[in-house]
Order: C-alpha cells, then sequence, then structure tokens
C-alpha cells in the first residue's frame, strides 16, 4: 500500500502510540509541533522523549535513518542535524513489516541502519537486525 509522505508519517505516529502503549507505557502528545519529539512516555517512573520516523525497507533488506531535519520555507530547503541531547528515544515504524522499533539515538553517530532481511553474504557480526530493536530498551 502506497503512503502520502505526510500520511505515512502521520500512520507512523498512530502506531508507535498503540505498540508503546501495548509495551506499558502512558503516552503523551506534545501541544505543539515546534517540540523537538512527538511523544512523550511514562512508566516505572520515568518519563522519555520519543521522535517518530516512518521507513520503508530499501532494496538491500534495510531500514535507514538519519539524524537530520529537512524544512522548506520562502529561501528554499533547509537541512538540519538533529539534537539528540532532546530525543531519548527514536521510535521507528516500517509499513512492509508493520512493526515499530526502538533505539537510543545517543548510541549512534550520524545514522543507522535496521536490517530486516538477511545479507546475502549471512554477515551478522556488526549487523544490527531489526528484530533485536522491536522492544523499548
Amino acid at each position: 500500500m502506497l503512503h502520502h509522505t505526510k500520511t505515512l508519517g502521520d500512520l507512523g505516529i498512530l502506531k508507535a502510540q498503540i505498540d508503546l502503549f501495548e509495551q506499558g507505557f502512558i503516552v503523551a502528545i506534545p501541544l505543539t509541533e515546534h517540540a523537538p519529539f512527538d511523544l512523550m512516555i511514562y512508566k516505572d517512573g520515568r518519563s522519555r522523549t520519543v521522535q517518530v520516523k516512518a521507513r520503508s525497507i530499501d532494496s538491500k533488506g534495510r531500514i535507514n535513518i538519519s539524524f537530520k531535519s529537512t524544512y522548506s520555507d520562502s529561501r528554499g530547503m533547509h537541512i538540519k542535524p538533529v539534537d539528540k541531547s532532546h530525543i531519548d528515544l527514536y521510535c521507528v515504524y516500517c509499513p512492509e513489516t508493520d512493526e515499530c522499533y526502538y533505539f537510543e539515538p545517543a548510541h549512534f553517530r550520524r545514522s543507522v541502519s535496521l536490517r530486516v532481511n538477511t545479507p546475502k553474504n549471512n554477515q551478522k557480526k556488526g549487523v544490527n537486525f531489526a528484530h533485536d530493536y522491536r522492544q523499548v530498551p
């Protein structure tokens, strides 16, 4: 099923809310679009900020996430790095698997690839398999 980019983003946030709720979190939504995160979650006395992304699997079987944001205004298109100090957790929704994957952005540099399909050379070392990121760390 094809989705417009904004519609896919909305779907990702809804799927994240359901998945996080099923993992036992209270989910809160900021009342502004200007927050550096999409959701806040709370469980066992701990609250965390969550940035939600929706990403499809690429031709090599990976879900790729770059820690940058893009926006456009009257002066053109802009790209800026994400300030990871404002985000405790990334949630990536993949429409092909219909699953959410979670990781702490501080553990990665400028980007991360989650491998959905087994590499053709069966490499396992140094590979971030998506199924290992199904639960909130």
